[in-house]
């Protein structure tokens, strides 16, 4: 794109500067054909077409990715091209930094897929709900006078956090930790633990199950050792 703009300015100076008029036809015909280069390389076209050609025919979905080892060595012949000046045009440079780009965006999506799958296999899973037959049947007591007495008037349910009053049902976890029906209910839809101990339940998850028992059995061989 430079050497057409260079080319074109050269070409006007001398068309001003000469004054035969063979040779201002002549020049301005250069000038014609320079800014109908220039204009090309504006104009080239920026997005892909939709379809591919797979066997023979064009087809109307989006072309699969590439796998990363061809996108990576395409990449590099095209910074090859580049740097070694192989692309005679503007034209040419255009397509060429065109690719580039495209490869290069490739390649920061292929990387992003890359570093997610890391993320999940890395770190343990995330905890479903609590198994729906444990929660249908967990304890439910009475709030009672001799209970405020030892927990003081001051004890609150810690998802709601209002005060318990003599009378109230609750809903008590293996952990003894109780809270309200309704309060709890949404908690262990969500989550498989206590909300203040974080003392885990069965889950019907059996992925998670499995998880669980292979890190017991991991932590256990760690303590042994």
């Amino acid at each position: 794109l430079l050497g057409f703009g260079l080319r074109l300015s050269l070409f006007e100076d001398a068309e001003r500067l000469v004054s035969d008029a063979s040779e201002k036809k002549h020049l301005k015909s250069c000038i014609e054909q320079a800014k109908e280069q220039l204009t090309k390389v504006d104009h080239q076209p920026t997005v892909r077409s939709q379809g591919y050609l797979f066997e023979g025919h064009l087809t109307v979905d989006r072309e699969p990715p590439q796998p990363q080892c061809m996108v990576q060595q395409n990449l590099m012949s095209a910074f090859s091209s580049i740097v070694a000046g192989e692309s005679s045009n503007a034209a040419d440079v255009g397509n060429v930094l065109g690719e580039t780009t495209n490869l290069m965006q490739e390649l920061i999506n292929g990387l992003d897929n890359i570093i997610s799958g890391i993320l999940e296999d890395g770190g343990p899973p995330r905890a479903p709900p609590a198994s729906k037959e444990v929660v249908k049947k967990l304890l439910v007591i009475v709030f009672s006078e001799e209970m405020l007495k030892t927990l003081g008037a001051e004890v609150e349910c810690c998802i709601c956090k209002e005060n318990l009053v003599i009378g109230d049902k609750m809903q008590e976890l293996p952990c003894k930790h109780t809270f309200h029906p309704l309060c709890l209910k949404p908690w262990l839809d969500e989550q498989n633990s206590c909300p203040i101990c974080r003392h885990e339940l069965p889950t019907d998850d059996q992925k998670y199950e499995s998880w669980k028992e292979m890190e017991k059995e991991a932590e256990e061989e760690r303590k042994g050792a």
